[in-house]
């Protein structure tokens, strides 16, 4: 069995899936499969706010941005869209953003999005949240399309985030990451390491030694989020390589 097609058994409790290529896409697409529903769970949370601010940006309001996101949801999931896309380079995201747009262009849909969307809850989306998390970027003048992409990008460093503060919590170490997570940032951190080892109780050459491996963990995880919708390991840092580039725009 190729890497490509295999989904391993390892559970994909709190955000964390395995790492095989495809997996998490594979495991959506399946509704037989043990772990499609928190697969189906990790994607929609992934991609919801990056296509509700892409129809945000196109023009709709709150209200018929949310219709139209879990109109969406719900039909590919009736329709099992997921079943149909194949593990092509970097197309993930294409195709979520082609199939939204000829959702919404459909005039059959687009009389149905309030029943199907408004009435139905897909999951657990957090519209409530939405419209502040929309605000925040209004200050970046870009096309529907790039809001769409910074919005993918931001949200997989937030989940690899959260991956790596529950990793320390649950090594007694919260206090760490909150302390040294200022140092994740593309730029280094202009809080010098004697303050911080202070705070730490830690000598400053094992401050440098916890923020290179913490550094070191969270690129890890970073190309995890990445494997799981991506053909292979090749396209792994080119998709890294977007999506830091989405970020300076």
């Amino acid at each position: 069995m190729s890497e490509a097609n295999h989904i391993s058994s390892t559970p994909f409790g709190s955000g964390k899936f395995a790492t095989t290529h495809w997996s998490v896409v594979l495991a959506a697409g399946d509704t037989s499969a043990s772990q499609h529903e928190q697969a189906l769970s990790s994607l929609c949370e992934t991609y919801w706010f990056p296509l509700y601010a892409y129809l945000r940006r196109r023009g709709y309001n709150a209200h018929q941005a949310e219709d139209y996101t879990q109109g969406f949801f719900a039909q590919m999931l009736d329709k099992h869209y997921l079943r149909k896309v194949g593990p092509k380079p970097g197309k993930f995201r294409s195709f979520l953003l082609a199939a939204l747009r000829h959702y919404v262009a459909d005039e059959h849909n687009h009389a149905r999005a309030i029943k199907r969307g408004g009435n139905r809850k897909i999951l657990s989306l957090d519209f409530n949240t939405a419209e502040h998390k929309y605000a925040l970027g209004l200050t970046y003048d870009l096309s529907p399309d790039k809001v769409f992409e910074r919005s993918w990008a931001l949200a997989v460093l937030g989940k690899t985030m959260d991956r790596l503060k529950a990793e320390l919590a649950g090594r007694d170490k919260q206090k760490h990451f909150d302390v040294l997570r200022i140092y994740l940032g593309g730029q280094a951190a202009k809080v010098p390491y004697h303050d911080v080892a202070d705070k730490l109780k830690m000598t400053e050459g094992a401050v440098k030694v916890a923020i290179h491996r913490l550094r070191r963990r969270y690129r890890e995880i970073l190309r995890e989020e990445i494997a799981q919708t991506v053909a292979g390991e090749d396209q792994i840092d080119e998709e890294i390589k977007d999506l830091f580039a989405v970020l300076t725009c």
